[in-house]
């Protein structure tokens, strides 16, 4: 839906229309047959048409376009009011500016802050609503530090309240021990597998350099023994060279 022409100070070209809503245009786009609509009315019109409603030229959504610059600064530079002007509001600008004014207007419309008020109330009058609003927070005057809504002051317990708390952080407490144990547990268990696996490693080392030694102090016994024996040919050999 387009701008409300009602709002707009003196004569609107009829270019600046809308063909669907008939209001002025708000982000406009414009068919190749150079009808201009709104964003919103045209994307709602093709859900159901596949034409122009005004001269029933086949159109489609790809084919939307932009409005031409000339027009789109012609649009930008019509003078409106507020649409807070029902309010109290007398702001009179330009349609370019117009969103950024509506959005910080004084005259504006808004919820209160508070958590659980329905109350809508202009801008310029929310600090003294939120002074006096039922569903205001503020600490606790008997001094245990909690943030109380006077709508709770004969409700609130400052006993109960800090022994709730009190059991909160008992029970917060408890899980932190709880998980930091079996985080340890956890990292002992790793620990132990590894020492386990480092421990098969090592015996696996040590059996074999066994079995290593094992062999070498046969070959020395076969050393010695062929050593002997070959003492013992050279003694044989001696004596019958003697004897020779």
């Amino acid at each position: 839906m387009g701008y409300d022409i009602e709002r707009f100070v003196g004569y609107v070209n009829e270019g600046l229309l809308c063909s669907i809503c008939r209001d002025v245009l708000e982000d406009p786009l414009q068919a190749p047959c150079e009808h201009a609509f709104c964003t919103a009315c045209i994307h709602g019109w093709l859900v159901h048409h596949s034409n122009c409603p005004e001269d029933r030229q086949v159109i489609d959504v790809s084919l939307l376009r932009p409005l031409y610059r000339y027009m789109k600064n012609d649009l930008n530079r019509l003078q409106l009011h507020c649409r807070n002007r029902d309010y109290g509001c007398e702001m009179v600008c330009s349609l370019e500016s117009i969103d950024r004014h509506e959005r910080e207007c004084e005259y504006s419309q808004i919820p209160c802050s508070n958590a659980g008020c329905t109350v809508q109330i202009e801008r310029r009058n929310l600090d003294g609503h939120l002074a006096v609003c039922e569903f205001r927070s503020r600490e606790c005057p008997n001094g245990c530090g909690y943030t109380i809504l006077s709508a709770e002051d004969t409700q609130h317990n400052c006993v109960a309240e800090l022994r709730t708390e009190l059991e909160l952080l008992r029970s917060e407490m408890i899980c932190r021990v709880e998980e930091a144990k079996h985080e340890m547990e956890s990292r002992l268990d790793s620990q132990r597998r590894h020492m386990v696996q480092k421990e098969s490693i090592l015996q696996n080392e040590i059996e074999e350099l066994k079995s290593q030694m094992s062999r070498m102090m046969s070959d020395v016994r076969s050393l010695m023994a062929a050593e002997r024996q070959h003492r013992q040919e050279l003694e044989q050999a001696e004596l019958e060279k003697r004897e020779l």
